[in-house]
């Protein structure tokens, strides 16, 4: 089992609540770094994992290299998207996390996720490309969101410049199912060692529909820890869908509530002011009764 620590850069740019993946870029990005997290920390116990935002208010680290998978998967709720992704300065974030690594034996990876469109030059990248390289840094590039030829020759340019045959480059349309699903069956999910981890193998089972399919491709008698942070953070986000949709009833309700009452009020100032009328109606009539 190889021993690594990983950083993942998560693309949180303004792009990403587009819905040409379903739900949205962003939802669909993150369960595919649950999955890699997952499986990430599953193939070795001494494997870390940290998690880095590139976009938003600027660069940050949301959770150094670390073994508690639950802390790594709580780091993306409530994140905020805005801004322009800025690759070269995620990955070089991201390389500097984890030269400061407590664990020197572990190899250094970062997996990027670019979403978004890639502003940098082709030669910009590739000498990043050169740097990882130099420095023993695998990395591999989940391509997706923006289909551009520009930004994938960018990105394949970059792939080239960093690969010493361990790091790899996958390009996701958005007709595709879901994000995780073309993760499933690629080397950036199951790893360069034969077979992958035992994670990636019984998630791979799940998504094909195997008889062993488990909710999250996890069976909670092998794993109930990691059974257990996925449900919770899938509940966490499905609860937190329906809060925002009654919130949204709620003020559709409020607004509708608030024309009928205006109608009605309306309507009252009308039949008030016809029954005036009707009341001047009879008054001047008796009047002129009384004269005759």
């Amino acid at each position: 089992m190889v021993l690594e620590a990983t950083m993942i850069c998560i693309d949180n740019s303004e792009w990403m609540r587009n819905g040409d993946y379903s739900p949205t870029r962003f939802q669909a990005q993150s369960e595919a770094v649950s999955l890699l997290c997952g499986a990430k920390t599953q193939s070795n116990p001494e494997n870390t994992v940290g998690v880095l935002a590139m976009a938003g208010k600027g660069v940050r680290v949301l959770v150094t290299p670390t073994t508690d998978l639950g802390k790594i998967l709580a780091c993306m709720h409530g994140l905020e998207m805005g801004g322009e992704l800025n690759l070269s300065a995620g990955i070089q974030v991201a390389q500097l996390a984890l030269k400061h690594r407590q664990n020197k034996n572990q190899q250094q990876r970062i997996i990027i996720f670019p979403g978004g469109p890639v502003k940098y030059d082709k030669k910009v990248l590739e000498s990043i490309g050169k740097k990882l390289k130099k420095n023993s840094v695998a990395l591999d590039i989940v391509d997706f969101g923006e289909e551009d030829d520009e930004k994938a020759e960018k990105l394949e340019a970059l792939h080239a410049a960093v690969n010493n045959g361990n790091s790899h480059i996958v390009h996701v349309p958005p007709e595709s199912n879901a994000l995780c699903d073309v993760l499933l069956t690629t080397p950036i999910f199951t790893g360069d060692g034969e077979g992958g981890s035992a994670f990636a193998a019984s998630a791979a089972a799940a998504a094909a529909g195997g008889a062993g399919g488990y909710e999250f491709g996890v069976d909670p008698n092998l794993d109930p820890e990691l059974a257990l942070a996925l449900r919770a953070s899938m509940e966490e986000e499905r609860a937190r869908q329906e809060a925002a949709a009654r919130a949204a009833e709620e003020k559709g309700g409020g607004q509708a509530s608030s024309s009928h009452d205006a109608i009605m009020t309306e309507n009252s100032g009308v039949m008030s002011h016809g029954a005036d009328t009707v009341d001047l109606m009879v008054g001047l009539m008796l009047s002129i009764c009384s004269i005759l």
